[in-house]
């Protein structure tokens, strides 16, 4: 869709929501209103909250632009509901935001088009878990920003670790752990952006380490060698295409010791905040944070 058209449309930024994530899509929410307002724009921020239904009639909301993260948010749920109100939106549609939050069936799909992950199985509530080979990651399958994740590196730390997986949903997924170079490739409309090697005050790349400043650093260029790279955006693409997703998402990855790469996950909605990895490689790439904005909301309303 031409950003001309949508000069005259009523823009609801989409944020908050009940996900443990909240605070983080006020932040996000809040940075592409900012945007949007200064570029001309008649954007609106709403809560999303139960009476979301309502607020979007009520602003007479033309297009939606989705600042939501994990649960609800990005998982699906918001989607299908714009998609029955005829409401066009940003970023991936109903079944790719589902399958990209679910983190075993993005493995399966990647396992499907060879790409690289992981070993992994899945535990329910109240089912032993059986693992061999320490250590391993312990994480709920649908949630997001590192959310109840921990590395474990013993049997006696495993029944804690599920523990506080199944704190926020019934099924956990235990990953083999992957020591090596963690990094993340931004996609914008199917274009790799600059390969961030991010280097974590903590352990792993946690939810503190995410959106504390300083909490981790940012290396662009990431550091390794220009085959790796090259390597690591086409990987990128081919999660985010796998996966059918569109607009912006940003693909996690390890490089380990051996020039192995694993993808972990595919984020549909990046976070956009000043300590945000999408925004830092869309700069790399010559885009101003207004401009990364503008170019999300082109896609808006295509075919999803």
């Amino acid at each position: 869709m031409k950003l001309g058209a949508l000069k005259h449309k009523n823009i609801g930024v989409l944020m908050g929501g009940a996900s443990s994530e909240r605070e983080i899509s006020l932040k996000t929410g809040q940075s592409i209103y900012k945007a949007l307002r200064e570029e001309g724009y008649k954007a609106v921020a709403i809560d999303v909250g139960k009476d979301i239904v309502t607020d979007l009639k009520k602003h007479k909301i033309d297009l939606a632009f989705i600042a939501l993260h994990g649960p609800l948010g990005e998982d699906g749920a918001i989607q299908g509901l714009l998609e029955v109100l005829g409401i066009p939106y940003t970023s991936s549609g109903v079944l790719a935001s589902a399958l990209a939050m679910d983190k075993v069936k993005a493995k399966e799909v990647f396992q499907a088009h060879q790409i690289p992950t992981p070993d992994w199985q899945v535990v329910q509530k109240g089912q032993k878990a059986l693992v061999h080979k320490f250590p391993v990651v312990v994480k709920p399958v649908r949630q997001g920003s590192a959310v109840g994740v921990a590395i474990v590196e013993n049997q006696s730390q495993l029944p804690g670790a599920l523990r506080q997986s199944f704190h926020y949903e019934n099924t956990a997924i235990i990953e083999q752990y992957i020591q090596g170079k963690e990094l993340t490739v931004g996609v914008l409309n199917d274009q790799p952006l600059p390969v961030i090697q991010i280097i974590p005050h903590n352990k792993f790349y946690d939810f503190e380490s995410k959106y504390t400043p300083g909490g981790s650093r940012h290396l662009i260029p990431a550091g390794i060698s220009s085959i790796l790279e090259k390597k690591a955006r086409f990987l990128g693409v081919a999660a985010h295409q796998s996966l059918g997703c569109r607009g912006t998402t940003r693909v996690d990855m390890i490089l380990d010791n051996h020039n192995s790469f694993f993808v972990l996950e595919v984020n549909t909605i990046p976070g956009l905040t000043e300590t945000s990895l999408l925004p830092a490689a869309a700069k790399a790439s010559g885009y101003s944070f207004n401009e990364l904005v503008l170019e999300i909301l082109k896609d808006a309303g295509l075919e999803k």
